[in-house]
């Protein structure tokens, strides 16, 4: 019932100032009609007409209008009393203290109508009296004189009321309302449909935020033991992971007011904005509290201090971080405020920002591993008319490295290619085509390509499967095709494994394996190419990361310069001497070298095969592992493969790439 009565209370209009300005407007208007005397003069006859009543003595007075050519006729008492007059008396809106005309008419020339009254009058016993007059609508002529000051008074109020509201509306305005909080409040009155069922995978993130949650709706559970509820919370993980889905399944979820903003939100051009913000933002949870502020991509304004010297010490940015770590720790323990903060770049955020009492939690959200994926599958295939045979746990092994979001793009992108195909139901074949036209691009099967070069990137692809074939550690192979897509002339796709940890082996084996497509160019053409410009770029990145990152070089030794905190980020001097330096690139070069001498080993060593396998690629320009296997038979690696141990994380893509050009 409270409810209604709050809904019906709701529902009555609420007073604007601009009804007092429709009711001036009103009422001027009014008077404008009716004063005008186009509702107070008398019936309408005719010239005929009056001479006749002239001539029977009925006419007491005749007001000429020279202006408007409009004469007003008054009738004697004793006139009006006839049958004939009956309805002459003039009837009018508003009272008027003269006496208003029986009759009026429109004359043509003034000179002729003169002419004529004083004729018929001359020989009358009582003659009426005629005057002479010329009106003016005075008000008309003060609301023209007004009216350019009402539009350009009108015009400036709703500038201002656009400059003050913004085209966001409400507190988060541009110019007077600039220094408010521009959060979207979600609350008890605002449908938030995400809740934790939406959120799949993320089980101990999840469990750490319904805390979060129960420590908002259940305080009392643990204050009485005396422990004080967290001030914050910090998502950290890689972009598509979750996190802000994560948030917005605790708005759903908490039923307490949810001020959700993102911290690109608190900058403007304006000096003072970003603090000025901050303490709005932060004052409005406090009187709605128990709240929950959720600060997205807070990296924004979180960035470690002291970075730039070219800014000055009077930095924006700066002082709203410092307001913000000002009004985190000013709290009390009863406020019952909690800060929920989302960021893929935790390492660069300020040292201040993450100690306890302000993110008492880091909470990571890692890319998904396979259980994970296959849950975050069948989340997203819940709007799509899937096929019956739809085997979950293959797609999810299909797809490792790919975050949430990826899936959810591969889910869209595999209906929409079944829809293109005129399916009714999305089947396997579709999701694989999605996979592989997110990670390599749309094909380019019209691109003009001369058998030359074709010939050479068929033998190019052809060496990264039959070197990745031949190694233990090397990614299986899962196909290869020379059809253009995207920038790349062709591809070849791996199903990369997913490792805790990378041994050095391991790591040569994929180099190798990358390096296969140039090392096959100098085996069959004695000749290289350009085609080899992202292999290189990977085995680079590798080989560099194995010796300056991991430690895994014999010559460097045991030592990394890799700076997890991202202090030295925009450090001008490198952390090693010169003679370093060169013992780093040296060593890295030899690394690469190595593995090309070694792919190029193999590759003579089943030059015959190798010649083979790109004839068949030429041939049918798509090959898969089955035509690996008739080629070269069984691969020996594969039951150690099998025996491998399930409990293993997810390498990202950009370490596993699944591209060659």
């Amino acid at each position: 019932m409270a409810n209604d009565k709050k809904n019906i209370k709701d529902k009555k209009p609420k007073f604007s100032p601009y009804w007092i300005y429709g009711i001036l407007i009103a009422i001027f208007l009014g008077f404008q009609l009716f004063s005008s005397g186009s509702y107070q003069e008398g019936n309408l006859t005719t010239p005929s007409d009056f001479f006749k009543y002239l001539e029977d003595g009925d006419v007491e007075k005749v007001d000429i209008v020279k202006n408007t050519r409009v004469a007003k006729v008054y009738l004697t008492k004793d006139a009006e009393a006839k049958e004939i007059h009956k309805n002459s008396k003039p009837q009018t809106f508003i009272p008027s203290a003269t006496k208003l005309p029986n009759y009026k008419f429109e004359f043509g020339d003034l000179q002729n109508f003169e002419n004529q009254l004083n004729e018929t009058t001359k020989d009358l016993a009582v003659k009426p009296v005629v005057t002479f007059d010329t009106e003016t609508n005075d008000w008309g002529n003060l609301l023209m004189g007004i009216l350019p000051f009402i539009l350009l008074i009108g015009v400036w109020i709703f500038i201002m009321r656009r400059m003050s509201g913004g085209a966001g509306g409400g507190a988060g305005g541009q110019i007077f309302n600039i220094g408010k909080s521009k959060a979207k409040l979600f609350d008890q009155n605002t449908e938030v449909k995400t809740s934790f069922k939406d959120v799949a995978g993320l089980e101990g993130a999840k469990e750490e935020v319904q805390e979060i949650v129960d420590f908002l709706k259940f305080p009392e559970k643990y204050t009485t033991l005396g422990g004080k509820i967290p001030k914050g919370a910090l998502l950290v993980g890689p972009p598509g992971t979750g996190k802000t889905l994560l948030a917005k399944a605790v708005a759903g979820e908490a039923q307490v007011p949810f001020f959700s903003l993102s911290g690109s939100d608190f900058v403007e051009m304006f000096v003072g904005v970003g603090a000025s913000r901050v303490r709005d933002l932060f004052k409005q949870a406090k009187e709605k509290s128990p709240s929950i502020i959720f600060i997205d991509e807070i990296d924004a304004i979180g960035r470690a201090r002291g970075k730039n010297a070219m800014s000055g010490s009077n930095d924006e940015r700066e002082n709203t971080l410092n307001q913000l770590l000002t009004e985190m720790d000013g709290f009390g323990t009863n406020t019952n405020v909690i800060v929920i903060a989302a960021t893929n770049r935790a390492d660069i955020l300020d040292k201040a920002l993450m100690r306890a009492g302000r993110f008492d939690r880091q909470i990571f959200v890692d890319l998904p591993d396979v259980r994970e994926r296959q849950e975050i599958f069948e989340v997203h295939l819940r709007p799509l008319k899937k096929a019956k045979n739809l085997d979950l746990d293959f797609l999810s092994k299909q797809t490792p490295g790919f975050s949430g979001a990826d899936i959810a793009n591969v889910c869209n992108e595999a209906a929409l290619i079944a829809a293109r195909n005129g399916k009714k139901a999305v089947d396997k074949q579709d999701f694989l085509d999605a996979v592989d036209r997110i990670i390599g691009g749309l094909e380019k099967k019209n691109k003009i390509i001369t058998p030359s070069e074709k010939r050479a990137v068929a033998f190019h692809e052809a060496g990264h499967a039959v070197t990745s074939w031949m190694l233990e550690h090397a990614a299986p192979l899962v196909k290869v095709t020379i059809v253009p897509r995207g920038r790349s002339l062709g591809a070849a796709w791996y199903l990369p494994e997913e490792r805790l940890i990378v041994r050095p082996e391991q790591m040569l084996d994929e180099m190798c394996a990358a390096l296969g497509g140039r090392a096959a160019e100098k085996v069959i053409f004695n000749k290289i190419s350009t085609g080899a410009l992202s292999d290189l770029e990977k085995v680079t990145k590798q080989a560099r990361a194995m010796v300056t990152i991991y430690g895994l070089s014999d010559k460097v030794g045991n030592l990394t310069y890799y700076d997890s905190s991202g202090q030295n980020e925009y450090g001008f001097t490198k952390p090693y001497s010169e003679q370093t330096a060169e013992l780093i690139d040296k060593e890295i070069s030899d690394i690469i070298e190595k593995q090309y001498k070694r792919a190029i080993k193999l590759l003579e060593a089943n030059k015959d095969k190798l010649t083979q396998l790109a004839e068949v690629l030429l041939e049918k320009e798509v090959i898969f592992k089955d035509n690996l296997e008739k080629i070269f038979g069984k691969r020996p690696f594969e039951k150690e493969e099998a025996e491998k141990s399930k409990v293993e994380a997810i390498t990202p893509k950009e370490e596993n790439e699944t591209i060659e050009e």
